[in-house]
Parts: structure tokens; sequence; C-alpha cells
């Protein structure tokens, strides 16, 4: 594996830098590359690709939708980009003229919340873990120093902050169904926000459920299998992974990312009782998930670099 992606990953955490491109592309030049779909009564979720943030995609890469009640639009993941959330929004008003009330921003990545600025305008509530402005305030910029790099100046949006931070948990009311929100501990990343809709069951636990897509690792991977199994306490049968299709069976998809991240956790480990170097590390933990999962290359070296820090301090 090469070390360049392991480190570029290692950095930005989720961005690839890998060419910074000379142009950038609009959403609308993309839009066609992607769909809404209704999986659950006036709920929509748009898959995202399976790829790096560039300039051809927007960093669309993340799965984004909302939430129609009757009060109003609850938006579930904003987008990577202020193209993406223009995009997002530009849906939004396709299929309803009731007011945008409230944004979820699930945890500090840019793919998930850098589409946040196209919703200013429209003065909505946003919802994020109580731990989520600290994040911003030590990445955020530099993130979108990385996505103007990427997308072209202008285009990546701006950092938005929660202005309802959830600490424990909290409950949000649009009419006819009942939104649930739970604030994680450390897992995928430091400020993980998760959320049940009580009407149709959809569970929505952003990237703390990978699908088809390796799993990025930048909290705690202790952390992470001890939320998964919180996760499977909600009661939820179906869910809305961060990345991967639209909505997939829970139990299964759970049980797919606690076998990658155990493998990552005991080989880890291993590697440090056996005094293999990080470096060394990186080459070997996990080779067996390797064609199990896209950008495996790209992340999983990551991954390890991260999970040895963690675990040589046991």
């Amino acid at each position: 594996m090469s070390g360049e992606p392991t480190r570029r990953a290692t950095l930005f955490g989720g961005l690839c830098l890998c060419c910074l491109p000379s142009l950038a592309r609009s959403a609308e030049e993309v839009d066609g590359r992607f769909t809404l779909e209704e999986v659950a009564p006036q709920t929509f979720v748009r898959k995202g690709l399976h790829e790096d943030a560039s300039a051809q995609n927007a960093d669309a890469i993340a799965n984004i939708g909302f939430i129609v009640g009757r009060d109003g639009v609850l938006v579930t993941e904003t987008g990577g980009s202020l193209a993406d959330g223009q995009w997002l929004r530009a849906e939004i008003a396709k299929r309803t003229d009731k007011p945008i009330r409230h944004v979820v921003l699930s945890h500090v990545h840019p793919d998930h919340c850098f589409g946040a600025a196209a919703f200013l305008e429209d003065k909505p509530n946003f919802i994020g873990h109580a731990s989520l402005r600290e994040a911003l305030d030590a990445r955020g910029a530099f993130y979108r120093e990385r996505l103007e790099e990427i997308l072209g100046k202008g285009r990546a949006g701006q950092v938005v902050y929660p202005t309802q931070a959830v600490k424990d948990g909290t409950e949000i009311d649009l009419g006819d169904r009942t939104l649930r929100f739970t604030a994680h501990g450390v897992a995928h990343t430091p400020c993980d926000l998760s959320m049940l809709d009580t009407a149709s069951g959809l569970l929505f636990p952003a990237d703390m459920l990978f699908v088809e897509r390796v799993p990025s690792l930048d909290g705690s991977l202790n952390g992470w299998l001890k939320e998964i199994e919180r996760l499977k306490g909600f009661g939820a049968t179906r869910a809305v992974p961060g990345h991967g299709p639209v909505t997939v069976e829970l139990a299964p998809a759970l049980g797919d990312l606690s076998r990658y991240l155990t493998t990552l956790r005991d080989e880890t480990r291993k590697a440090i009782a056996a005094g293999i170097s990080i470096d060394k590390a990186t080459e070997t933990v996990a080779r067996s998930e390797r064609e199990r999962w896209t950008l495996f290359d790209t992340y999983n070296g990551r991954n390890v670099t991260v999970a040895y820090k963690e675990l040589e301090w046991e």
C-alpha cells in the first residue's frame, strides 16, 4: 500500500488531495448523476458517490436528504459543499413549499456539513453535537481551505455552527412526527449525532454506519465499537447509513462494520504486542477485509495509524 494516500487521509480526515484541480464544476453539471429516493413517507435520501472529493463531484459523496413534516422540513444531512447544499435545497423546493425549520450537522467532516451554508437564508435551527463547535473551531477553517483548493474559489461554502447543541439527547417535533437525537461518545469522530424518526422507525446514524465504503476512523476505535452496541438498542430495523445504499437492514450492516472494526482492533493489538512499527502495521493489519470495501487502500492505513496510537496505551 502506498503511504501517500494514508498520509493525506490522516491529515485531512476524509478529504483526498491527490490532484488539486484547476477547474471546478457546479452542482448543475453533476446533478445528472444523482436522484432522490423516497425511503419512507415524505423522507427523501440521495446516495453519495463512492469517491473522494473532487471538482467533478462537488464533494457530493455522502448520503444526504430531508424529511417533510406537517409544520416544516428537516434536512438530515447538508452535503459536502455549497454547490451540493444548493442542489439539495433546490430538490426540496421541487417537492414542498414548507419552510426549512431544522438542519442537522451530524458531525465535523466536510462531506456532511459544508452544504449547510446553502440553508442560511432559511434561518433554520442548526442541530449538532455539543462537541461540534469545538471541532469546527479546530478544523473548520482548514477544511474550508482544502475544499477551496479542490473545488475552486467560492465553491466550498462557509463554516456553519450549530444553534442547538445536543449534549445527551433531544427531540424535534415536525407536527406529525418526532425526531429523536442522541449525542454519542467519541466514536467515528468526537462529535457524532444520530437521529431516529419515530414515525417511520428509520435510524439515521450518519457515519457511525458505513456500508460498501470502507469506514474512516477519526475518533476512538473502542468508543466506536461501544456506540455500535448502543445503536443496536434503539429498536430500529432499517437505517440510512452515512455512506452506502440509501437504506439498509440495520443488523447485518452493523455486523459488517463490527467485523471490520474488530479485525482492525485485534490485529493492531497483535502488531503492538509483537513490536511491529506503526508504518509496518499499516501494510498488514486488516488486509483480510480488503475485498469487502471500496477505497480500502486509501483509508485502511489511516485507520491503522489512528487505532495504533489509541491502543498502544492500553
